[in-house]
C-alpha cells in the first residue's frame, strides 16, 4: 500500500535551491510593501542566525577530524603530498582573488535601523602573533571561546594522529583508532543531519532576514546584492582563466582544448547538483577520459571534495569584504587579510560536502576576525543578504570546485607519470 504523504510534504520535496529564491524575493516584496509593519518577522530571522551558529563550532570539529584521518598516510607519499599542496595552495590563491575582487567591487550596502556595537573593528594582532595563536593553550577552552584558528589547528594534528593509528600494524592501536574515528564520525553525520535540517529552515529565515533589511533600507540594498553576486562570479571566471588553464597549459603542459572537451560535463553537473559529492561519479568519468590512472583520481578526486573549496574560497573573501565596507566602511588590514586566508583555506577541509557550507564558513572567517552576528546588528543585517542570493553564488563555486579537483588531479598525474598521454593525441 502506497505510504499517505505529510501534509508538509510539499514544502519538503519542492528544491532547496528554488525555495530560498523565493523566499528572497518574497522578503524584498514584503519588505517594500510593508515596511515597518514586516518588522514582527525578526524573530523568525534571528533564529536561522542562532541555528547556523549553534552547528558551527560541533561541525568543524567533527568534519576536520573525519575528513583528515580519512586520508591514507601510505598514500601521502608521491599522489597525497602533491595533491594536498596544490589543493591548497590553489584555496589560498582563491582567498586573495576574492579579496581582490572586494577591494576592486568594494561592495557595500548603507543599512539603517540596526545597531552597530557587535560589528565595530576588533583589535588584531600582528601576523607572528596570529600565527602563535594559532597553537592552542588549552584545548577546552579555545572550543568554547570559539578562537577558530586554534580549534582548526587542533583538529587537522589529532586528525592526521589518527589517521596514522588507524592504519598502524599493531592490532590494539588500529582498533582504539577506529573507535575514536567511529565516534567522530558519527558526531559529524549527526551535525550534517541537523544542519540539512537548519537548510529545511532556510527560505523562512532568509525570507524574514531581508523582509527586516529591506523594510529598513528600501531599494538601496538592491544594487549591493548585484555588486557581491558580479564580484563572485568574476572571480570565479578569473581563477579558471589564470590559476587553472596556467596549471593545465603552463605548468603541466597539456592541451587546454582536449581538457575542456571532457571537463564540461562535471562542470555543469555541479553547476545544477551544486553537490561536489554528488558530481564525484561524473568527475570519476570525466578522469578516466583524459587518461589519469584510476589509483590517482580514486584517492585525490574524493579527496578534492572534501577538502578543495576553490568557489567557497573566491566567495568567503567578497562577502567578507562586502560585510566590513557594510558595518565599518573599510576594508581588511594586512593582518586581517592573513587570518582570513588562514581560516578559509584551513576550514575547507572536510566542511565542502556539507549543505550549506558555505554560509557556516563565512560565520567562522567572520568571527577569525572580530565581525560578531548577534540579532539586530548591522552585521546580522548584511549576512542576511547574503543568505538571500547564497544559493545562486553556490551554483557558481561548487562547479569550480569540481572544476579544480579535475585540474589538480590531472596536473599531478601528468607530473608523477600516472596519465595516459596516448588519450590527447
Amino acid at each position: 500500500m502506497e505510504k499517505q504523504k505529510k501534509w508538509y510534504s510539499w514544502y519538503l520535496d519542492f528544491n532547496l535551491l528554488y525555495r530560498i529564491l523565493i523566499g528572497l524575493v518574497l522578503g524584498v516584496v514584503f519588505g517594500f510593501l510593508f515596511k515597518e509593519k514586516m518588522l514582527w518577522v525578526t524573530p523568525f530571522g534571528d533564529l536561522f542566525v542562532r541555528l547556523l551558529k549553534m552547528i558551527m563550532m560541533p561541525l568543524i570539529l567533527s568534519t576536520l577530524i573525519v575528513g583528515v584521518s580519512s586520508i591514507n598516510p601510505a598514500k601521502l607519499g608521491k599522489i597525497g603530498i602533491r595533491i594536498v599542496v596544490l589543493y591548497l595552495i590553489t584555496s589560498a590563491v582563491a582567498v586573495v582573488i576574492g579579496l581582490g575582487m572586494g577591494a576592486i567591487f568594494r561592495p557595500s550596502a548603507e543599512l539603517s535601523g540596526f545597531t552597530e556595537a557587535a560589528g565595530r573593528d576588533a583589535n588584531v594582532p600582528v601576523i607572528s602573533q596570529i600565527l602563535l595563536n594559532i597553537v592552542p593553550t588549552n584545548v577546552a577552552q579555545v572550543i568554547v571561546n570559539e578562537a577558530i584558528l586554534a580549534v582548526i589547528f587542533f583538529a587537522l594534528v589529532f586528525g592526521f594522529a589518527l589517521s596514522f593509528l588507524r592504519h598502524s600494524s599493531d592490532t590494539r592501536l588500529k582498533n582504539a583508532a577506529e573507535v575514536v574515528y567511529n565516534f567522530f564520525d558519527g558526531i559529524a553525520e549527526v551535525m550534517m543531519l541537523i544542519t540539512k535540517g537548519i537548510m529545511q529552515y532556510a527560505p523562512i529565515g532568509v525570507l524574514a532576514l531581508v523582509a527586516v533589511v529591506f523594510a529598513t533600507n528600501g531599494p538601496k540594498a538592491i544594487g549591493a546584492l548585484g555588486v557581491v553576486t558580479a564580484a563572485c562570479f568574476i572571480g570565479f571566471a578569473l581563477h579558471i582563466i589564470i590559476v587553472y588553464c596556467g596549471l593545465i597549459k603552463i605548468y603541466g603542459g597539456l592541451n587546454l582544448k582536449r581538457f575542456t572537451s571532457d571537463a564540461k560535463e562535471p562542470f555543469f553537473t555541479a553547476l545544477v547538483t551544486r553537490s561536489s559529492n554528488s558530481t564525484l561519479p561524473v568527475t570519476m568519468q570525466a578522469a578516466e577520459k583524459l587518461g589519469v590512472h584510476k589509483d590517482v583520481y580514486s584517492f585525490s578526486l574524493p579527496l578534492g571534495a572534501t577538502i578543495n573549496m576553490d568557489g567557497n574560497a573566491i566567495y568567503q573573501g567578497v562577502c567578507a569584504t562586502f560585510i566590513a565596507l557594510t558595518v565599518w566602511g573599510h576594508g581588511f588590514t594586512i593582518s586581517q587579510m592573513s587570518i582570513i586566508v588562514l581560516t578559509a583555506t584551513l576550514a575547507s577541509i572536510g566542511a565542502a560536502g556539507v549543505p550549506g557550507a558555505g554560509v557556516i564558513i563565512l560565520l567562522m572567517v567572520l568571527d577569525s576576525i572580530g565581525i560578531q552576528i548577534t540579532a539586530g546588528s548591522m552585521v546580522a543585517g548584511a549576512y542576511a543578504m547574503i543568505l538571500g542570493i547564497d544559493a545562486l553564488l553556490d551554483m557558481g563555486r561548487t562547479a569550480l570546485n569540481v572544476t579544480g579537483d579535475l585540474v589538480c588531479t590531472t596536473v599531478v598525474a601528468k607530473k608523477i607519470n600516472e596519465l595516459d598521454m596516448t588519450k590527447w593525441n
